[in-house]
């Protein structure tokens, strides 16, 4: 493996070649000695991905963070989940609101279902419940680690292990798992114990907002349960920029 001394968090990008050959673990060891205590985890608690770095930062650093973006719209199940990571690993989870202006205006104006009636105004509602507080958060860490893996969706498959994140600040964003498979990830979740939401034992394969998540059937692409009525081009909440395919990252 490359030295990961050469790896500068100010410029992580000039050296992203040498980090594409190391392995998630490795990834993490350097991230945390690079920027620990200014790198959190972002950790929705209706992924595996983030339960799996959450296990392996814990192991590295019993003082790793981890944050979560609550919504206010999130599965009761997400919400116990939380609560068992806490007591499970002597955490603290930092958990992060959209401003209740804000919302209570959007709400008020539109209605408390609106992301059903537009893709405008459903990516206002990400935008205003997700996006911005994700963003205010960022702004006080230098890095911040992803459950990103690149086969999850063809918006991914140019993701890099580290990345500079224009979209919130130049910080530096890491993705230890982006090579890893489905596969790989439910391997860790078995040998290690990981505790994962329990919604993925009744068919939701990603669990988001309880209005705009869904259980799949078994012929169904996994994203198929996220944003059901909308084509499947739009299926992305704008937390991580570029993705959105008209490019509004919101």
């Amino acid at each position: 493996m490359q030295d990961r001394s050469q790896l500068s968090g100010a410029a992580p990008a000039r050296s992203s070649d040498e980090s594409e050959s190391w392995s998630a673990t490795e990834t993490l060891e350097w991230a945390l000695s690079e920027f620990h205590p200014k790198l959190a985890l972002s950790c929705s608690f209706g992924n595996p991905e983030g339960l799996v770095l959450l296990d392996m930062m814990h192991r590295i650093e019993p003082a790793s963070r981890v944050f979560v973006l609550d919504t206010g719209r999130l599965h009761q199940a997400s919400y116990d989940l939380i609560d068992r990571i806490r007591d499970r690993y002597d955490v603290e989870v930092e958990v992060i609101f959209p401003e209740a202006q804000a919302v209570q205006a959007m709400v008020r104006e539109h209605g408390m279902n609106l992301f059903y009636d537009s893709l405008e105004k459903r990516r206002q509602c990400c935008a205003l419940r997700k996006v911005e507080p994700n963003r205010r958060y960022l702004g006080s860490l230098d890095a911040y680690v992803t459950g990103l893996r690149r086969e999850q969706n063809p918006t991914r498959t140019e993701t890099r292990r580290l990345e500079i994140d224009t979209g919130n600040g130049g910080i530096t964003k890491v993705n230890p798992l982006v090579d890893w498979t489905s596969d790989d990830v439910w391997r860790y979740v078995r040998e290690h114990g990981v505790p994962v939401n329990r919604l993925h034992r009744e068919g939701y394969p990603s669990v988001g907002c309880a209005p705009c998540t869904r259980a799949t059937g078994p012929d169904e692409d996994p994203r198929a349960g996220r944003w059901w009525w909308e084509n499947a081009d739009t299926k992305e909440c704008g937390l991580h920029p570029g993705e959105e395919a008209d490019g509004s990252g919101i």
